[in-house]
């Protein structure tokens, strides 16, 4: 299909959710600091899938590989054979009763059994490995992303979508040789591009206050079957410190704006989240709660709520129609 610009008759949403409880932050934090930050993350998790259910809405669930198993041995398992043991060393043994931080293969077959249906991808692959670490060689992100794609494979889920840990992109090639087809790129703003330092946290505050409105994008080939479906928009921290400066409200604001822009360009607006986030604060899942009618107001007006994969789908179909 030639780099063009499908047109979504009345726009698309896209919802993609980054699915990693404590695998997201165990190499940055202990799990007594994790747990702090975002008090009962599971029963976070488990009520974003019922308010999903509930607005009868879609969505892309991409999961860290090892969140889906009923326990591992830690590093000493044979799943985590080859794995670097400067990376793995932290991850406990256990199983869901007794470290649901780690391990809540019912939560994802919950996810893969849910109606509507929701898409599952991968995150990064067995155990959240930052792809864009140097210290991260193709031949040990390739044996991550394997891992991650059988502990999957297990409750009969055979990913299509992909998004990488942290949003640091790397090594695209092994990606499109594991069967994914498609995955969450960067959003195309100003903060995104700076990194993760003081000058990107201080941009995209101004963003959120000033109401910038994310922009639409369209999927992009990066290499032979692999595209780019880049985010519109990430959902911002919501905890207390943060709404002290960045108000609840401008969340929703500004996925309003997202919509609607997608509307007049007839493209595709690609929200992004931490399921963590809604733990920061009682007020918090709330607001996404809000954000979620939105969007189903929007699509019984006409807007299509799809996941990664059938944004790919579509966008195909309608460029070869073209």
């Amino acid at each position: 299909m030639p780099q063009q610009r499908p047109r979504f008759e009345n726009g698309a949403v896209v919802i993609s959710i980054d699915t990693e409880q404590i695998w997201g932050h165990f190499d940055l934090v202990r799990e007594q600091e994790f747990c702090a930050r975002y008090p009962d993350a599971p029963t976070v998790n488990d009520r974003l899938l019922q308010a999903f259910c509930r607005a009868g809405l879609s969505a892309t669930w991409d999961v860290v590989g090892a969140l889906s198993l009923p326990g591992t041995d830690g590093p000493a398992d044979q799943r985590m054979r080859g794995l670097p043991e400067s990376w793995i060393s932290r991850i406990p043994a256990g199983d869901e009763r007794a470290t649901p931080l780690w391990y809540r293969r019912r939560f994802v077959n919950a996810i893969r059994d849910a109606a509507p249906t929701q898409e599952i991808g991968l995150h990064g692959g067995l155990t959240h490995m930052v792809w864009g670490d140097s210290k991260h060689g193709a031949r040990t992100l390739r044996l991550e992303m394997l891992r991650g794609l059988e502990a999957l494979s297990e409750i009969g889920l055979q990913p299509r979508s992909f998004v990488f840990p942290r949003h640091l992109e790397g090594h695209h090639d092994v990606l499109a040789k594991g069967g994914i087809q498609c995955y969450r790129g960067r959003a195309p703003s100003l903060s995104e591009w700076f990194g993760y330092n003081k000058a990107s946290s201080v941009t995209r505050a101004l963003e959120e206050v000033a109401r910038l409105t994310p922009p639409p994008i369209w999927p992009v080939e990066v290499m032979p079957g692999l595209w780019n479906i880049p985010a519109s928009l990430f959902i911002y921290c919501m905890g207390r410190k943060r709404t002290r400066w960045v108000p609840l409200h401008l969340r929703l604001a500004r996925v309003r704006l997202g919509v609607e822009a997608a509307i007049r360009s007839q493209g595709i607006f690609h929200l992004g989240l931490h399921p963590e986030n809604l733990a920061e604060a009682p007020e918090a899942f709330e607001t996404f709660e809000a954000i979620l009618a939105y969007i189903a107001e929007m699509r019984a007006a006409g807007v299509e709520v799809l996941t990664m994969a059938q944004a790919l789908d579509r966008a195909l179909a309608i460029a070869a129609r073209s």
